[in-house]
């Protein structure tokens, strides 16, 4: 007899690690945009959202109407909005930077995830997961610090990035099962859109370069901005079904499998391959982040059941 939905582990990690080296080819596309379609991250950013919405909302009409009733709308479009900015930091930095070194920057998300955890709602950190934190900070520095002083300030946006989804998850967190993952996903996809709207109207106003609004010049680059919508709203519909066949702590590791896809995607399309200073900075990161993930389920299994 099959196992139960919510009691598929084996299921939840095949699915959860193939998303994670699916994922980034969305970033490779953005960086192939800037580099070759000469769009801008905003524009990109824009049209990531636009077409997630677009790839989404039929499917929801296709479950019924009343897919589209949300109880808390204004927080699913904030998400949106959140997650839209977010993206806007990343692609921002991937344009300048190898795909490698952002995503290895950017995974300084569960430490901070953890301390807001601590900070805010009260979690208990002891001194292991504190240590656990700072290391991997460590490890982050060794990563920025030369692309510091290639990049400038165009470093600390994984960082950014990293602060404002660990905000995302903290709001995915206070929406909990409300609404359905798939409408979470096509509201999100809205809010991104109308934000990133709003901000290429803002920036054209003011003849900031980086926002203008356009297309593609080539069909090319039009069907792959279809494809990365596709892929954000797909693949964490994925994600999500994922997390409902496995615990979380059984399944975050996985997260780190997209450091390995996007540094053969990073070499294969851009010539980009993380130096050894850098390879350290990614280990130290990686060992410190599986230790946090190790601590909490040490923690979770002396609490009674």
């Amino acid at each position: 007899m099959s196992l139960p939905e919510h009691d598929n582990p084996l299921k939840g990690m095949a699915i959860m690690a193939g998303c994670m080296i699916v994922l980034p080819v969305m970033d490779a596309i953005a960086k192939y945009m800037a580099t070759f379609e000469a769009m801008s991250p905003a524009q990109v950013t824009f049209y990531r959202f636009f077409f997630q919405f677009v790839c989404l909302l039929p499917l929801t009409l296709v479950l019924g109407r009343q897919m589209l009733h949300a109880r808390r709308p204004w927080m699913n479009l904030l998400r949106g909005a959140i997650h839209a900015a977010a993206s806007l930091m990343f692609f921002a930095a991937v344009k300048y930077m190898p795909l490698a070194d952002v995503f290895a920057i950017y995974f300084v998300e569960p430490f901070m995830l953890t301390m807001m955890s601590a900070l805010f709602l009260g979690d208990k950190v002891g001194w292991r997961r504190w240590l656990a934190i700072v290391v991997g900070f460590g490890g982050a520095m060794i990563v920025i610090q030369p692309s510091y002083a290639i990049f400038g300030w165009t470093a600390l946006l994984p960082v950014v990035c990293a602060f404002l989804y660990t905000l995302y998850l903290f709001l995915n967190r206070a929406i909990g099962n409300a609404d359905s993952p798939l409408l979470m996903q096509v509201m999100a996809g809205l809010g991104g859109t109308v934000f990133m709207g709003g901000a290429l109207a803002a920036g054209h106003g003011f003849a900031l370069p980086d926002f203008v609004p356009s297309l593609p010049a080539s069909t090319t680059g039009l069907m792959l901005l279809v494809i990365l919508g596709s892929i954000s709203g797909y693949m964490h519909l994925l994600v999500v079904r994922a997390f409902r066949m496995a615990p979380l702590s059984l399944l975050a590791p996985f997260q780190y499998f997209e450091i390995i896809s996007a540094t053969v995607l990073g070499y294969a399309l851009f010539g980009d391959f993380p130096t050894a200073s850098k390879w350290l900075g990614i280990a130290i990161i990686v060992a410190s982040g599986l230790f946090i993930i190790w601590r909490e389920r040490v923690r979770a299994g002396r609490q009674p059941t």
